[in-house]
Order: C-alpha cells, then sequence, then structure tokens
C-alpha cells in the first residue's frame, strides 16, 4: 500500500486495483481512503468508501469482513438523508449476508433497500435489489413469492433482454392460469 494521504489518488488506485480483479487490494485501498476521510472528517465519503470495500471484500471472497465493513453505514447515509445510498449499504450488508447464509437477515435489508429505491425512483437498481430478493425466496423454499417478487422486478425494469421478456411472458401466463 502506498503512503499517499489523498484520498482521491488512493481512490484511484483502489479502482485500477478492482478493474484488473485484485479484489482484496482494492479493499485495502477503499479502506485507506475511508480512513483519509474519516480523518477528514467528511463521513458521508467514508461511510461510501466503506461500502466499497465491502464490494471488494465480497468480490474477492470475504463475506464476513464484507459485512463489517458496510455494517451501520446505513445509519449514516439515513442521518444525512441520502436514501439512495442508504439504500446501496443496506443492499451491500444484504450480499454479505446471504453470502454467509443468513437468509433471513438478508431478506429483511434486501426488503427494506427495495422499499428505500422505490422512493426514490431508482427502477433499475430497485430491479437488480427485487431478483435479489425473488432469488433468495426461491432458494428459501418460498417458490410463490419469488416468482411475485419476479414479475415485480421485471415490471420494473426499463430495459429487458429476450430471455427476461419470455421470463416476465411465462410468469404471466403462470398468475393467469392461478387466478382462473
Amino acid at each position: 500500500m502506498s503512503l499517499n494521504t489523498d484520498p482521491q489518488k488512493i481512490i484511484q488506485e483502489a479502482e485500477a486495483a478492482y478493474q484488473t480483479e485484485e479484489y482484496l487490494l482494492a479493499a485495502k485501498k477503499y479502506q485507506a481512503a475511508q480512513a483519509a476521510y474519516a480523518e477528514a472528517g467528511d463521513a458521508l465519503m467514508a461511510a461510501e468508501m466503506a461500502n466499497n470495500a465491502s464490494v471488494s471484500l465480497l468480490k474477492g471472497g470475504n463475506a464476513s469482513e464484507a459485512y463489517a465493513a458496510a455494517d451501520k453505514t446505513d445509519l449514516i447515509f439515513a442521518q444525512a438523508g441520502d436514501l439512495r445510498r442508504q439504500a446501496i449499504a443496506l443492499s451491500n450488508q444484504a450480499s454479505a449476508l446471504e453470502s454467509l447464509k443468513k437468509n433471513d437477515q438478508a431478506l429483511e435489508l434486501y426488503k427494506q433497500s427495495s422499499e428505500l429505491l422505490k422512493q426514490v425512483g431508482e427502477t433499475d437498481m430497485r430491479a437488480f435489489v427485487l431478483k435479489s430478493i425473488s432469488f433468495l425466496q426461491f432458494r428459501t423454499g418460498k417458490k410463490f413469492d419469488a416468482m411475485a417478487t419476479m414479475r415485480i422486478a421485471l415490471d420494473t425494469q426499463r430495459k429487458l433482454t429476450l430471455r427476461e421478456r419470455l421470463l416476465k411472458w411465462l410468469l404471466g401466463v403462470v398468475f393467469k392460469l392461478l387466478n382462473t
């Protein structure tokens, strides 16, 4: 790790490491940027860097550290009234919990994230979170809930792939059959 304390320079190094799939190095760089922002008194940017570190740690295969990195960052964003970043922080925590097989906790955080994203009109991000909810519901045996959530996700998403359009059509057929 460099001795550089300029957070912007550290972020550039972190992004370069992330792009080359050196996720654990990227996480260390993001954590260094987090420390620099915290030292400068910028709690929002410090929380943002903690979330970037969380994503990198999860990609690097360390779900428990990923959760620890993002834990409670949603509260910092909530206090600042930044619902979008609060939702993203909740989603990052949920992803780590999902990797740790803590499905009930992950599902709850994903649902909170989805509601916040709905409030701020982030349709594509919300569709991604809803798909995560659907996959978790399916994995935990809630198959009907999973289908309903996936249908909402596909209805929310602006651009659908051919596969997604087919899935949406099939789910429509299933729901029509169930209603007859």
